[in-house]
């Protein structure tokens, strides 16, 4: 076999007719600086071409069902094996999708669950057993020895009736004795009570009295066969001494699967049993979803005003229902209640506030009065708002109105199973004494610890404490265990063995790359991209395969340094089972862990493409023309800043916020500086930052219809304007879309265009210039440049325009020149070459000096948005922030705005973000790049670990603060960066006159921020 991967002449993108030589069987770091060619030599030639080798080795007939992938622009590739890509697209976005169905552990639960699940009645609580009449006798025999039983068949439980044909019928049938309503009687006795007609009565028919012993066997056995034939399944057995101290004790047997006391009734537990995606096992009112989307009275209600100002949002809009006729009925309400119409809504009192939202579910009387008179007085009902929607969203057949409706509706948890997905039947099943849901409302590491015990034998009622509160339903409810049961007899031991070992095997991957805070019922679409990208990378580490490609786009992201060194081991066990391991990364550490490292540059797009240095790590630091070795052997680096911003005194304060595993957390965000919020993956920085900040503040300041998570209040937010969240999703989702469109200078470019003599002389406008309408673009190629060509069994075809030869103009708009060149000419520049082109005309200058200062100079100004990687999309965007005027009131949010950035390129982004910062602004970052940790001014440290064990403020304070802190993680790993001194939080008093300005190290000077007011 051959030892090598050779790719020879790749041409990709920007790949200038590189060759590369890569050993198999290793793990391979792939960097270099953001658009040099990285993504495009790993994802688009060396994946591309092993995914389409795969589908063409496939029948003609299969291929026409999988799409057909195009042949990368190399000469050619050896030594390629099999293929899997791990990328960072989201898992899933169906809600039916969790961490537990994607890493297949919640396959093995249900498995476990039908095969050794112990059922309980969801009514009472009572174990349910299946018992065949020989069962029944050995237990009885052997529990109550030589005890005195009495065998008794019920022929009536819980009935209205009077019962005397029934008794005279037992008689002939030659019973004796009968219990009726728990008194023992002779049948004779029993014909002559006058039993209540409306009253419900029990009635049993003794089948035999006997004492309980082994000589006696076949007898007993007998009379069980009997009782459960003639109670229909069901025998009760009374034994008067058989209870604790002598005292009576009753037992109730059945043949079926059901509780003989409420005959809840269980189907043969199989796995689809478990399954919330099967209608075996969901909850009938959200089929399994666990939430319904249902009118949220925060959407419809403006607490703000009062009823009289409109405070019901959908009756006070024209055309959505309001009127006379709610009027009369809440003026009615009002005046049956006691309360005003002009009192604000959050005034008003509960009692009242419920009446208006749901009824006050009596009829009331309503007067009708016209200029003073009263014309009517009758009594109604009034169905409160949210039911009243609810008819109408039900009731109504046009589109519009039901997409008015939905404007004022959010996901909520399903009232009837309380967001557990499953019948409360299923919820019955236990095993180690908790129920599935249970088990899937745990964090990984939770799961591993319970059935760690379970396997052992050692779980007890301390162990799973706990989780017994919550996932038992909501209006359908389970009921607890009368008892619990924690050991496995020897049967389940047996076959819960394998399957145990499965889910713990599959947990401990989880476990290896830094997911232990997850839950198991965490649904898929609600994980980062990097949380995505590891739980499928665990996944493939658990299926075993040898041989294979595996392609990774860089799985570090969203991980705390801490936990690193576990993501690198669970790579190197990967690639020693035998395969090669592709990693595109810009993490120091695993760069410097890897076997071989792949140092693309020079520069980004055009400058790039080329293959700087390749080797060990070693060898690649040692290299004179390897920028990434410049800064692995620290000639180049990021500096500490001098000194740290004071900002403007001003402060956001969050309060109480609690939303998922926050616990009651205060929270504060100077104003006018840089704040980086830090933590371990799962600590909750996403959601104080995302869920409740951002929330908040878009819906306060921007007007936003966003439903912000749990928290008491936000102080602070008049000292704002607006808020500006900058991620790395594209900036437009088709090819027409570009840096030109988006940055608005394409504008600028198209009005520079009309003011020429040509353009001038033949009248034409702005929209003469633009390719997405009629007039000045190619109609041939719809002014796309390129032309489809559909091929059978064979990828499409993207040729140049025959008409256009590309330019997406036609020949006349191409007549018109500035300086020489076409609009065509000028959409293909790059930013350079763009900036020295303008250099005269200032408001196109000022806009490509912006692209240039955040490192977009190699870019073409007319390159496709769905072209550009997501670092670069965030860099346009933040230049276009740039170009704004600073009102110094804005709060920008950035999370994690490093993903897919190089060193240099981090060093590039974080002179721009100190320019945001400059200008007044406030600017919130989420993000575990020591890089931008120690340039930050302020730093909020969540954990001190993920998920439940998170969920706390473990040090705030500078990055000098933060290293000298003797629990934090993030502290420890800032005290090893060269530069950061680490300095003790001076008390109280000294903190509050000598905080605002705190030194990065002895001797140097502080600077005043640029304009501070």
């Amino acid at each position: 076999m051959q030892n090598n991967l050779v790719v020879r002449g790749a041409k990709e993108h920007n790949l200038k007719d590189i060759t590369v030589e890569l050993p198999r069987d290793q793990f391979i770091v792939i960097t270099g600086v953001s658009g040099s060619g990285k993504s495009t030599l790993a994802f688009d030639t060396i994946y591309a071409e092993g995914q389409r080798r795969y589908v063409e080795s496939l029948s003609a007939y299969a291929r026409q069902f999988l799409g057909l992938m195009e042949k990368p622009d190399v000469e050619s590739i050896t030594g390629l094996s099999p293929a899997i890509s791990i990328d960072q697209r989201t898992t899933s976005h169906n809600p039916r999708s969790t961490v537990g169905t994607v890493t297949e552990i919640h396959d093995y639960l249900r498995l476990l669950y039908a095969r050794v699940g112990t059922p309980y009645c969801p009514v009472c609580g009572r174990k349910i057993e299946k018992q065949s009449p020989s069962e029944i006798t050995d237990r009885l025999i052997t529990e109550f020895a030589d005890k005195r039983a009495i065998l008794l068949a019920p022929v009536v439980r819980g009935r209205k009736g009077e019962y005397r044909k029934l008794f005279g019928d037992l008689r002939r049938e030659g019973y004796a004795r009968v219990r009726v309503d728990g008194t023992l009687y002779e049948l004779d006795e029993a014909e002559k009570l006058k039993l209540e007609k409306f009253e419900k009565h029990d009635v049993d028919v003794v089948i035999d009295r006997v004492t309980l012993r082994e000589a006696d066997r076949s007898r007993i056995a007998e009379s069980v066969e009997l009782g459960l034939r003639r109670g229909e399944s069901l025998l009760r057995v009374l034994l008067p001494d058989g209870g604790e101290g002598g005292e009576a004790h009753e037992e109730l047997y059945s043949e079926k699967f059901a509780c003989p006391e409420h005959g809840s009734v269980l189907e043969e537990l199989e796995p689809r049993s478990f399954s919330f995606n099967s209608p075996y096992g969901a909850c009938g009112d959200c089929a399994g979803l666990g939430s319904k989307n249902e009118f949220s009275p925060d959407r419809v209600i403006d607490d703000k005003l009062s009823i009289a100002e409109g405070a019901i949002l959908p009756w006070s809009k024209k055309g959505t229902g309001g009127g006379i006729y709610y009027w009369d009925k809440l003026q009615a309400l009002a005046e049956h209640l006691d309360f005003s119409l002009k009192t604000p809504w959050r005034e008003l009192s509960a009692v009242a506030q419920k009446a208006v939202l749901h009824g006050p579910g009596q009829p009331f009387e309503v007067v009708y009065k016209r200029g003073g008179k009263e014309t009517m007085r009758f009594m109604t009902e009034f169905e409160g708002v949210l039911p009243n929607l609810e008819r109408r969203y039900a009731d109504t057949e046009s589109d519009f109105m039901r997409e008015k409706l939905e404007e004022l509706m959010e996901m909520r948890p399903c009232p009837t199973c309380g967001g557990t997905r499953y019948k409360p039947e299923i919820l019955a099943v236990r095993v180690g004494g908790l129920n599935i849901a249970q088990v899937g409302g745990m964090s990984v590491l939770e799961a591993d610890a319970l059935f760690g015990s379970l396997q052992d034998g050692h779980l007890n009622h301390d162990a799973i404490a706990p989780f017994l509160k919550g996932h038992l339903g909501g209006t359908a409810r389970a009921h607890a265990p009368r008892h619990y049961e924690y050991v496995q007899n020897a049967f389940g031991a047996a076959v819960s063995g394998p399957v145990l070992k499965a889910i713990r095997t599959r947990l401990k991957f989880m476990v290896d790359v830094g997911l232990d805070y997850l839950s198991l019922d965490r649904t898929a679409n609600t994980l980062s991209g990097g949380e995505a990208q590891r739980i499928r990378l665990a996944t493939q580490v658990g299926s075993g395969l040898t041989g294979v490609l595996y392609v990774l786009d860089e799985p570090s992201i969203g991980l705390h340094p801490k936990d690193n060194g576990r993501l690198i081991g669970t790579l190197k066990n990967l690639r020693d089972l035998g395969n090669t391991l592709l990693v595109v990364e810009h993490d120091e550490d695993t760069m410097l862990e890897a076997d071989y490292l792949v140092d693309m540059g020079p520069g980004a797009g055009v400058h790039g493409g080329e293959v700087v240095a390749v080797g060990t790590p070693q060898e690649v630091k040692a290299n004179k023309h390897s920028l990434t070795g410049k800064y692995l052997r620290g000639e180049l680096k990021i500096d500490v800043p001098t000194s740290r911003r004071r900002g403007n005194g001003k402060k956001l304060k969050i309060f109480g916020a609690r939303e998922h595993n926050l616990q009651d957390v205060d929270a504060e965000i100077p104003l006018g500086i840089m704040t980086v919020v830090t933590g371990p993956s799962g600590s909750g920085k996403s959601t104080l930052i995302h869920d409740i900040l951002h929330a908040t503040l878009a819906r306060e300041l921007n007007g936003a219809k966003t439903t912000p998570g749990k928290y008491d209040r936000i102080e602070g937010m008049d000292h704002l304007d607006k808020v500006i969240e900058i991620d790395q999703s594209p900036i437009g989702r088709t090819p027409r879309s570009n840096p030109a469109t988006y940055t608005g200078v394409f504008t600028e470019i198209r009005d520079l265009f009309t003011r020429t003599n040509e353009a001038r002389r033949r009248g034409y406008l702005a929209g003469r210039f633009s390719f997405n309408v009629k007039g000045g673009r190619c109609e041939h190629c719809k002014g796309d440049g390129v032309m489809k060509i559909e091929m059978n069994f064979l990828p499409d075809i993207y040729v140049p325009c025959e008409v256009c030869k590309g330019a997406r103009y036609n020949r006349e708009t191409l007549e018109v020149k500035y300086n020489h060149k076409t609009i065509s000419d000028v959409l293909d520049m790059t930013v350079e070459d763009a900036h020295s082109f303008f250099e005269a005309i200032p408001t196109i200058e000022r806009r490509m000096q912006l692209l240039l200062d955040v490192g977009l100079g190699y870019m073409r100004i007319g390159q496709p948005s769905t072209t550009l990687s997501g670092g670069e999309a965030q860099r346009i965007k933040l230049a276009s922030e740039l170009s704004k005027r600073a009102t110094g009131k804005t709060i920008y949010i950035l999370d994690e705005p490093t993903t897919g950035l190089h060193f240099e390129d981090v060093r590039k982004l974080m002179e721009v973000l100190d320019r945001l910062v400059e200008g007044g602004n406030t600017l919130v970052i989420i993000e575990h790049n020591l890089d931008v940790m120690k340039r930050a001014d302020h730093l909020i440290d969540l954990g001190p670990e993920g998920g439940v064990r998170g969920g706390t403020i473990v040090a705030t304070g500078t990055p000098e603060e933060l290293a000298a802190h003797p629990t934090s993680y993030t502290g420890e790993y800032l005290s090893r960066v060269p530069g950061i001194v680490p300095v003790r939080t001076a008390p109280a008093k000294a903190v509050k006159e000598e905080r605002e300005l705190v030194l990065s190290a002895p001797a140097r000077k502080p600077r005043a921020k640029k304009g501070a007011a």
